[in-house]
Formats: C-alpha cells, structure tokens, sequence
C-alpha cells in the first residue's frame, strides 16, 4: 500500500503534502461525529421493521441457494469452479510477487470506471483486491445465468439483486482499498471525509431519512438555468397547468402540438435549456407547442384515479387549446408514461367518436408490456400489494423511491460513483442540468400509479384490449391517426423491441424510427449537436425488430428534423403565429410555472 501512502495531493486541514496526526485524529473524529448524525437522522425517521425491499431481496436469494444447494452434484460442481478460479488468482498473486509476469485471472470491462486509478494495476495489494472482488462478482452472476431451474421472474429478479450486492460491495466503494480516496485522506490529513460525511449528513436530512444522493449542484434553478422557453401558462386545474409557448416565427402550422410529459418526472427535460431544448426546437420551427406541466401532488389528492389524469389533463388540455385557437385537432405527443397515458386517451376518444387529434407521437413509450424493461423486477403481485399498503398509509408514493429503483437501474454510474466522490472524496458534484432534472423527482397519486401498475405492468391490459377506463373498454385497433413510434437502441426501460411489438397494435398508418443512445439522451439530442444517428425503414408488418434492422437506413444525427417532414406531411397548412394570452384564454402566469417548482 506504500503508493497510496504517499503524501500526493492537497488538503485543507494541516499543510499540503504534509501527514499531520493531530489533524488527522481531529478530522476523524469530526467526520464520525457528522456520520453519527447521518445515522441518528436515519433511525429516527424509519420504522424499525425491514423494509419490503429486503424482504424480496431475501426470498429471492434463499431461493437461488436453495436452488444450488437441493442437488449435491451441482453444489460440488459449483465448489469446485469456485475453488479452481481462486487458486488461479493467488497462484498468480504469488508469482508477480517473485517478480515473475502473470496475467491477470480477471480484467475489468473496458467501460468499467471503478478502475481507472493506476494504482489498480501497479500495486501489487490493489491488483488483488480488485482481482478478487472481479472474480467474485463474475462467479455470482454466472450463479443465475445457470439457474434454469428457477422461474424466469425469479430468475429475473436474482440477477438484479446480485447485481445490486456486487456492485455495493466493490472495494472502489471504501477508504481503505480504493486507492485514490486512500491517498488523497492521508494528504488531506482526513479532510475529504469531513466534508464528505457533512454531505451524507445533510443528504439523509433532505431525503427525510432516506439518503437522497445530490447528483448536481444546487445553484441550477428552473426558470432561470431550466425550463426557460418564452411562454404563458393559459390554463390549470388541480392535476397540471397548460403552458402556451411564445412564437418566434411569423407563422406557424395551423395544427398546434400538445405534449403529454411523464408526470413520474418533471415536464423541463424537453426544455433542459437553450441548447438542448425540443421546446425552443420546435417554436423555432414554426409549431404552436402546448405543454402540460403536471401537479407535484400531496396526500389530498392521493385519490385522483388514472381516468382523472386522463380527463384532467389530456382531454382538458385539448379543451384548452380549442378555446385558445379555435382549432379542434391537436398533434399529439407523449414521452414515457406519458405517451401510455396518451394512447389510452386516443383510445378513449376513438370508442367515443370523437375527432380530436391529427396525429401522436410516442417517445421511448411502451403500450405492450410484454417486453417491457428493467423495471418489470419491481413489479408481481405480492411486489405491487406491499406497495399500495405504503400508498394507503401516505396517499401518494414519494418521487425519492421511484428515482431510487430508477438510479438503481445503472447502480453504478448513478449511485455509486456519487457515493465515493460525494462522502468519501468530500466533493460537491458539478451543476448538471440533466441530473438536477434526474434527482427532482415528483409525488405519484396511490390510487393512479395502483391503476398504472396493474393495469400496465402486471396484467398488460391495453394492447389485449382488456382495459377499462371510464366504464369504456379500450381498444387500440380504433386509433386511427397516422403514429410517429420513437425507440432508443439502449433503452432499458422502455426497450426498442417492446416498442416496437406495440406499433402492431395501432389500427392506423405507423412510422417506427429507432434512435441512437437511450431512454433520455437518444430523445434528447438537438441537431446542433451532431450526435447519434437514426433508423428509418417503412416495412414493420410482420417482422421482429432484428429483420427491420437488416433492411433500416441510417441517418446521422438528430431524428428531430425527420419528425418535423412527417408532422408537414400530415397537415402543411399554415396561420399567422398565435401569442399566448392573446386570445380567449389569458394568461395565468409566466411559463414555467408554478406546479414546476413544488420540490418533492
């Protein structure tokens, strides 16, 4: 360990480069006193019984033992490569330490960030720790990877939770085998931790208990920094607020556009900033845009159903527009929930008869569930009634939980990497527009996010036709409008072979477009930028997405140029540019808004 010793780097107690053990001891003893506060904070605001998570954790891991221990010739198979894998890394280990070359049992994979310090390979101490920790994480996952008895949720949900453990237990997680912290705590005589465990302390603070990790700096604020489109909020009720955008051309499409967010999230990552805002984007290019921003709601409207969302936000929404501009069609738009949300209401107006909309959009949207994503471990029945039993006693699921099951998706980049540069390097994380809008997470109503949950999730009730919604069953055969279906090639929530096995069940004509990166950043991507690229391919009938691929053109750069040709395709028609508040609506208030704002 004599490299990670060495006094390096800087600190602010006691002198730079200088190892001072009275400062030292002092910081120590700060940096417990701000964890016992942490953990004081902890305790104080928890039950004492195990949460459900645990317990499912529990369950599932018994029954992976369970399923490796009832077969004495599988347990002895499995003792057997366990023993052969780490006698191959301590007879390596030995040898480099009589200074001969071996290499390594087990390499880290070339995106893993974990070990990027050169300690991990130079010092002979680190290399084996991380040897050892690789090579354990590589045995658990191979543990479920030939579980084929298990049953396949099971299986499922086992290979997350082992995921979720080895990730916790990296050594880059601790002080004293992540080199880069060792050092800079000697160097800092202790400093980092102070800092990093006052962090931790007021984390636990803001989360009421629960640690809610600062992704981004505090000083990004919404209206000034985010969500900062020209407009007008014309109309609210008490589940969103329609905001109107100033135009910036002297005509626009006759057709306005509504957009329906994801009210898991706040509606500004369509509107991050100027640069990277499809809002801005899109009154630039001479569209009426209308957004709803969604309500961050308390106890007192724990009751509101997902048939209220519905009336009060889509179906009010085009009320709105109507009064506004006279016009009685909408182009559509939805992203995540929010786009499910929109096909249930298209669904809806079809049974109805009612001609409301010219077109949808669907961004990263799921409406089979079939395939549905990474998140589908959170959800089977015993899963969902210990939910609603929390949903009961507090009205509403609390945005912090969701954003947790969220950041654990991608543990490591969204937790973890926070943990050891927050609490253990004692830095403040940089102002990220996109990770302000990630940890600023809203409330869900128990009885919509219920409905959402079962309906969706669990008994995959739209695409069969078997949803009922305002004593209306729904059936998306009868939506007839022509569909722009919006994938991301590494989605995995909304992933693109689900959404693309959901285009089949729209009655109407479907363009599927599946676009470069992910759920956010491939539906984000601003042409200025010259990220990414896109797939187009008319044929969707009949073929899996794999087929469609080997006959899709790709286009580099952004998709949002080729949405906007379709939308002219649809409806070219052009009117004088419309200004918020000028006509029968007025306006309320400056947009964003003030929903926006109510932190959860």
């Amino acid at each position: 360990m004599s490299d990670a010793l060495q006094n390096n780097g800087t600190g602010t107690s006691g002198n730079a480069n200088t190892f001072n053990p009275e400062a030292f001891s002092s910081n120590l003893a700060r940096a417990f006193q701000s964890s016992g506060q942490a953990l004081a904070t902890y305790l104080g605001s928890n039950d004492t019984q195990p949460p459900g998570e645990m317990n499912e954790v529990i369950k599932t891991m018994t029954a992976l033992a369970n399923y490796w221990l009832s077969d004495a010739e599988r347990a002895a198979q499995l003792q057997t490569k366990l023993g052969k894998a780490y006698l191959e890394l301590l007879t390596g280990a030995s040898r480099r330490l009589a200074g001969e070359d071996a290499p390594p049992a087990v390499e880290p994979a070339p995106r893993d960030k974990r070990f990027q310090d050169a300690e991990w390979k130079t010092n002979q101490f680190f290399d084996f720790v991380k040897q050892a920790y690789l090579l354990t994480a590589q045995c658990a996952n191979d543990l479920v990877k030939n579980s084929d008895g298990l049953d396949p949720h099971t299986r499922k949900k086992a290979e997350f939770y082992v995921q979720q453990i080895t990730n916790a237990m990296s050594p880059s997680n601790f002080v004293l085998t992540n080199p880069e912290v060792l050092r800079q705590t000697i160097s800092s005589n202790g400093d980092n931790l102070v800092r990093g465990m006052k962090m931790l302390a007021e984390d636990i603070e803001a989360g009421h208990g629960t640690l809610k990790i600062r992704q981004s700096a505090a000083d990004l604020q919404i209206g000034r920094d985010l969500a900062v489109t020209p407009g007008k909020v014309i109309y609210q009720n008490e589940i969103m607020q329609l905001i109107q955008y100033t135009p910036t051309t002297e005509t626009a499409l006759r057709t306005p556009l509504l957009i329906v967010p994801p009210w898991i999230n706040k509606f500004y990552i369509l509107d991050l900033n100027r640069q990277k805002s499809f809002v801005q984007w899109c009154v630039d290019q001479g569209v009426t845009v209308f957004v709803i921003s969604w309500v961050n709601p308390d106890k007192s409207l724990g009751g509101k159903t997902f048939e209220d969302y519905m009336r009060e936000g889509p179906l009010a929404a085009m009320d709105a527009i109507e009064k506004a501009t006279g016009e009685m069609k909408v182009h559509t738009m939805g992203y995540c929930v929010g786009g499910t949300m929109l096909a249930t209401t298209l669904a809806w107006l079809a049974e109805k008869r009612r001609v409301r909309v010219a077109s949808a959009t669907f961004l990263a949207t799921q409406v089979d569930f079939t395939n549905a994503g990474d998140l589908l471990v959170f959800v089977d029945p015993e899963q969902i009634s210990n939910l609603e039993r929390d949903m009961m006693k507090a009205g509403v699921l609390e945005g912090s939980k969701m954003a947790m099951a969220f950041n654990m998706l991608r543990s490591n980049d969204l937790i973890w990497s926070y943990v050891v540069s927050n609490y253990l390097k004692g830095k403040e994380p940089a102002a990220f527009d996109l990770l302000h809008w990630n940890s600023d997470a809203t409330r869900m109503p128990a009885a919509n996010h219920s409905y959402y949950l079962r309906n969706c999730y669990l008994e995959n009730r739209l695409s069969t036709g078997t949803m009922v919604l305002d004593n209306t069953q729904l059936d998306l055969s009868k939506v007839k409008v022509p569909v722009y279906n919006l994938a991301t090639r590494e989605d995995h929530i909304a992933p693109p072979e689900s959404v693309f096995y959901g285009s089949q069940f729209f009655g109407g004509p479907v363009k599927y477009v599946l676009a470069g990166s992910g759920h956010i950043a491939g539906v984000i991507n601003p042409p200025s930028l010259g990220k990414y690229q896109y797939w187009t391919n008319d044929q969707i009938k009949d073929i899996n997405l794999a087929d469609w691929m080997k006959g899709a053109q790709e286009h580099k750069g952004s998709w949002w140029p080729d949405w906007r040709g379709w939308l002219e395709t649809i409806d070219a028609e052009t009117v004088p540019a419309r200004t918020p508040g000028e006509g029968p609506l007025k306006a309320l208030e400056d947009a964003p808004g003030s929903y926006v704002r109510v932190r959860a």
